[in-house]
């Protein structure tokens, strides 16, 4: 597992988007980019920047996971039947990092990879610390006793501005992963766009 040190609201900022949805992204502030340039007037994009936008976009928003682990998550949804952009987006949403997160046991999906690299998640009774690992639908997530007692879980829990997704059935410290969403059932802040991000790997 890679770990971000640089600060995550720069993602944002370089996108000029809150790809979170949250208060304290600095896109609220600053609608601009960061460093020395940022405020220069923009360019017209290309189709190729277009494309690389959109995953980079994507990528940011499931914890900035490295370009290896990305492509390798796109190449399985090529390889699968069906519609890629669809298949890329319910692989995503079955990392168990992100089950975490949309389970609202920690506030932001980089405090979700560190609880589960902490060891604080059981996945059907077994503890494991693999964000990446797929869940499949069926499975149960628990949180580990220290767990149970973080302020950050609490934290999280109360937070209004996201809702639990209907393919995650949450209770207090358990949740259970029903089904392999769809695109339009994912609760994106902004609009994902995969068929993009196809595009760019597609060349």
């Amino acid at each position: 597992m890679s770990k971000r040190k640089a600060s995550k609201h720069k993602i944002d900022r370089r996108l000029g988007e809150n790809i979170w949805g949250r208060p304290k992204s600095s896109v609220n502030r600053r609608s601009y980019g960061p460093g020395q340039h940022g405020q220069r007037r923009k360019s017209k994009v290309s189709d190729f920047g277009i494309q690389l936008r959109a995953k980079q976009k994507l990528k940011g928003y499931y914890g900035d996971v490295t370009e290896k682990q990305f492509k390798r998550t796109y190449q399985e949804a090529a390889s699968m039947k069906g519609d890629t952009g669809q298949n890329l987006i319910g692989l995503l949403e079955q990392r168990l990092d992100m089950i975490v997160y949309r389970a609202k046991f920690a506030p932001t999906i980089f405090s979700a990879r560190q609880i589960v690299s902490h060891g604080h998640i059981r996945v059907n009774g077994v503890k494991c610390n693999i964000a990446s690992r797929r869940v499949r639908p069926g499975d149960i997530l628990t949180l580990g006793p220290k767990a149970k007692e973080m302020a950050l879980i609490a934290e999280a829990q109360s937070l209004a501005e996201r809702d639990i997704p209907d393919y995650v059935a949450a209770e207090a410290d358990k949740a259970t992963f029903v089904r392999v969403p769809t695109l339009d059932e994912v609760p994106y802040p902004v609009k994902m766009e995969p068929n993009l991000v196809v595009e760019f790997y597609s060349r």
